[in-house]
């Protein structure tokens, strides 16, 4: 326990001995909390959510920022701009130490801003995603966010539900729960109603359910007696995720990135200084200077922040898109997948089930003309109802009767809630004018293992209903229903029924059988009551393709992305939708015959089947592991209890956010808002263009980077080899100080990287293949871009030093017209970055807006008092003259070699 014992809600409900006591202790009773009681007790009591002790703090994501490799070069830098004062003949450079101190607070400061909108981000998608609680209130059932559930509610509890607080149990049916979060247990732990000792552990507590539990059997109610901080897994402040703020895979490499480039950076250092010391007469303190400009101009100071930033930005964008990212992982591996493994119910379907054929006493009655009502009269159903016509109703009444009783449906005021399928089931009885009567008093719950379900009603006398697959409710059967008179079931019978059944299903439509029997005994074992049924009939049901679905899957054909469709359906029906949808159902597969097959034999057909039919939790595991197995990324859907390993397996988990269970979404990595599978393929394309830009911009900062650093270290060694006159002494070491080099960092790369990092996605995004599941940010191609790009601007921007040199004979100019450059080049040739990807200028505003702000402040810093202490002169037309045709040289060199690179890689790729 966590808590004081005189916490009287703890110490006086769990162990309460009767439930009068319990709901008095709690100022409650059966018909729930009203509105306006619910909303005093939230305010009382908090909201009922778990603060995670482990959740970074303000401070502590601000003092992150500075603990990087590449900040501490900087810092080092600076320590070395004081430190040449203790050097003979040296001076301390408190301009320039204040300028980079100045600089790695503000990247600091921009960094911190960034992860902490991208935190606030992750938190508010969380939200979005939290658990619904059914609670009572104002005397009917209501659908709450679970975190304003308050001590009082009673709560309703299903298969597939996230226990939303500690609460005591009132009744249950088969109720079980997984409190392996609490207890570390996975077996189930049934739940009964009672009481137990005030000193029971928490492990042996049966008529308690606990937050962040699951229901993974039965149904119940319960009274919440706990919510929040003061609930069990409050005490220890745990929650499900903990796990989601892991970095991810950009992030991982952006900071092995930088460890590469500090290495890189340090040896360049030695091996400058080595060269100056030993082969020319250049000083110490200028030496020293030039180890501080090149550890300034190796650091991208702005790289982890904007990528942090863009994958944030990305997961926001796919809410738009009603994708629900949950973990940020998901957003870059969504650029890689080449396999979707969905099911059919509501993701390629529209998940509004009809019935529309009934097969009863040897007939077909087909209703899709007539199930639906339509101008305000009666349907056919109720117009038989209403006549008495017997030579039709009693032939449907028992099968529409038995649909009705084997239903959890929950109807209120007019509105069915419960699953389509039993909604369908229970409207075409309603329609018919069937009413149930009787209580209930026995489930025995459906499974994807037991592939039926079964209730045992008083209906005068107990009487099991039940309904399920066709195959297997005929198996349960003896004897079947025809004219109201029960004979024997002949196996021509049987094969009459497989038969219809089978016809059925060419047409598409998803069939249920049914079956009934009287029951002597309602408490006798359930393989007993299940046995010796009378078979009632089927039911079919029409769930039509979703209209997008076809072109939905179509173009992830086309992005080399192809789609697998595994449902629990027979064989019949699977096949009939995936025809309807584009798939080939040629050489489709059944759970069965995954059985039947070896992991070899599995793995050498695989590829060539599109349809899944009768597959369980287990065989849907069994189908990602092989594609896996064999080299793919896979994206699993998945909605119920039993998918969660398949999800937390696959590399992209998709639950559903509307039909899937709290478990299925807590286990994935994306949760789909509207069910549709075409919103995978939306969230694939926004993960692909997310990658992109990533792409773009690691390769505009780190050849940004990477030219600086060639500058400095050729300038320097050719200066001091070529010119040893002019670079020996101290005020003449530099090509750039490290300050020009720090506002080129900051003016040029930082800006317009975060304009790059919201690029509008480029065309034809889905016509192309994935990227290798192994392929980093930086790959061949990109790293060939990179390398060209920092030579080039290196070779033209010192070919505009060395001559501004010769013709002025100003070092200051030099550097001016150098700097100028540099800023220049690096503004105008994010273009030609941008142009790989046929974008052009205008399609991204912020972009052009970053570019505009950039040049006017490099403007500001060349015509203003500024230039004074950036220590650099205003340039004349003349000079601006030079640095266009360095900037046209640099320009076509580079087009030129961009597509010699276009016409290698993409011969290479063709191969």
């Amino acid at each position: 326990m966590t808590h004081d014992d005189s916490d009287t809600l703890r110490s006086e409900s769990w162990h309460a001995t009767s439930t009068d006591e319990l709901f008095s202790a709690l100022a409650a009773d059966e018909t729930g909390l009203s509105a306006d009681e619910a909303t005093h007790r939230l305010s009382e009591y908090g909201t009922n959510d778990i603060h995670d002790a482990k959740r970074e703090s303000a401070l502590s994501l601000l003092v992150s920022q500075f603990r990087d490799p590449l900040i501490y070069l900087l810092v080092v830098a600076a320590l070395l701009s004081l430190g040449v004062g203790f050097i003979p003949g040296g001076e301390p450079n408190y301009t320039e130490t204040a300028f980079i101190v100045l600089i790695i607070g503000a990247n600091g400061l921009f960094g911190f801003i960034q992860d902490y909108q991208a935190t606030r981000s992750i938190e508010a998608l969380r939200e979005l995603a939290s658990p619904d609680a059914t609670v009572r209130r104002d005397g009917r059932k209501q659908i709450v966010d679970a975190e304003q559930v308050v001590p009082g509610d009673v709560v309703y509890l299903e298969q597939g539900d996230a226990v939303p607080a500690d609460a005591r149990v009132i009744d249950a049916e088969e109720l079980r729960t997984n409190e392996s979060p609490l207890t570390g247990e996975s077996t189930p732990v049934e739940k009964t109603p009672g009481t137990v000792g005030e000193d029971t552990p928490l492990a042996e507590r049966r008529n308690m359910v606990y937050k962040n539990t699951t229901v993974i059997k039965g149904r119940g109610r319960a009274v919440v007696v706990d919510t929040g901080m003061e609930t069990e897994v409050g005490g220890i402040a745990s929650q499900l995720g903990e796990t989601d703020d892991q970095r991810t895979p950009f992030q991982a490499e952006v900071e092995h990135l930088g460890k590469q480039i500090g290495g890189l950076v340090v040896t360049l250092i030695v091996l400058v200084v080595t060269v100056q010391f030993l082969f020319t007469a250049t000083e110490p303190v200028a030496i020293l200077l030039v180890g501080i400009t090149l550890a300034v101009a190796g650091v991208p100071e702005g790289l982890p922040a904007v990528v942090t930033f863009t994958l944030a930005l990305g997961a926001r964008e796919m809410v738009a898109r009603n994708a629900l990212v949950r973990r940020l992982p998901v957003v870059e591996s969504l650029g890689s997948v080449d396999v979707i493994v969905t099911d059919k119910t509501g993701t390629v379907t529209e998940n509004r089930m009809t019935v529309t054929r009934l097969y009863a006493s040897g007939s077909v009655v087909d209703l899709s003309d007539s199930s639906v009502q339509s101008e305000g009269g009666p349907t056919e159903n109720q117009q038989i109802a209403a006549n008495g016509n017997e030579r039709f109703r009693p032939t449907v009444a028992p099968l529409l009767r038995c649909g009705a009783r084997c239903n959890n449906v929950d109807r209120t005021d007019g509105e069915y809630r419960g699953e389509p399928t039993e909604i369908a089931l229970q409207r075409v009885a309603d329609e018919a004018g069937i009413e149930p009567t009787g209580e209930r008093l026995r489930e025995i719950q459906f499974s994807s293992e037991r592939k039926r379900m079964t209730v045992v009603v008083d209906d005068g006398e107990p009487t099991a209903y039940m309904k399920g697959a066709p195959e297997t409710v005929l198996d349960r059967c003896d004897s079947i229903l025809e004219d109201g008179d029960v004979h024997e079931l002949t196996e021509d019978k049987r094969q009459e029924i497989r038969d219809r059944t089978e016809s059925f299903a060419e047409d598409a439509l998803r069939v249920l059988g049914f079956a009934s029997k009287g029951v002597d005994d309602p408490s006798a074992d359930a393989d007993q009551i299940e046995d010796e049924l009378v078979f009632l009939g089927l039911q079919g049901m029409l769930d039509p393709p979703r209209t997008e679905v076809e072109a939905a899957i179509a173009d992830c054909q086309s992005a080399g992305i192809r789609t697998v469709l595994a449902t629990g359906d027979n064989l019949t029906t699977a096949e009939a939708v995936g025809e309807q949808i584009g798939l080939d159902p040629a050489g489709a597969l059944t759970g069965s015959d995954i059985d039947d097959r070896s992991d070899d034999q599995l793995e050498s057909t695989i590829e060539d089947v599109d349809v899944f039919a009768r597959v369980t939790p287990e065989h849907k595991v069994r189908i990602l592991n092989t594609l896996q197995d064999t080299g793919h990324t896979v994206v699993m859907t998945g909605d119920g209890v039993n998918d969660a390993p398949a999800l937390t397996q696959a590399d992209v988990g998709v639950a559903m956010g509307q039909r899937g269970t709290d478990v299925a979404r807590q286990a994935s990595d994306m949760v789909l808002q509207d069910d549709n599978f075409a919103t995978i393929r939306d969230a694939i394309q926004e993960g692909r263009g997310i990658f992109e830009n990533v792409r773009k911009f690691v390769n505009y900062l780190v050849s940004t980077n990477t030219g600086e650093v060639l500058v400095v270290f050729l300038g320097v060694l050719l200066g001091s080899l070529l010119f040893p006159a002019r670079f020996s002494g101290t005020s003449q070491a530099l090509i750039l100080t490290p300050i020009l080099i720090l506002w080129i960092n900051l003016v040029a790369d930082t800006l317009p990287a975060l304009a790059l990092g919201a690029d509008p996605h480029a065309a034809g995004l889905m016509n192309r293949p994935p990227r290798p599941s192994d392929e980093g940010v930086i790959n061949t191609r990109v790293f060939v871009s990179i390398l060209t790009i920092a030579i080039l601007l290196a070779v033209t921007g010192l070919g505009i030093f060395f001559y501004a040199l010769e013709q002025t004979g100003s070092l200051l100019r030099a550097q001016s017209l150098l700097f100028t450059f540099i800023v220049v080049v690096e503004l105008i040739r994010i273009q030609v970055i941008r142009s790989r990807y046929d974008q052009p200028l205008r399609s991204n505003p912020w972009l052009v807006g970053a570019i505009g702000i950039s040049l006017l402040i490099q403007l500001a810093v060349l015509y203003t008092p500024l230039h004074g202490f950036f220590q650099v002169v205003p340039l004349s037309l003349v000079e601006w003259g030079w640095i266009a045709v360095g900037f046209v040289v640099f320009l076509l060199l580079n087009v030129f070699i961009a597509r010699l690179n276009t016409r290698i890689f993409d011969s290479r790729s063709s191969k």
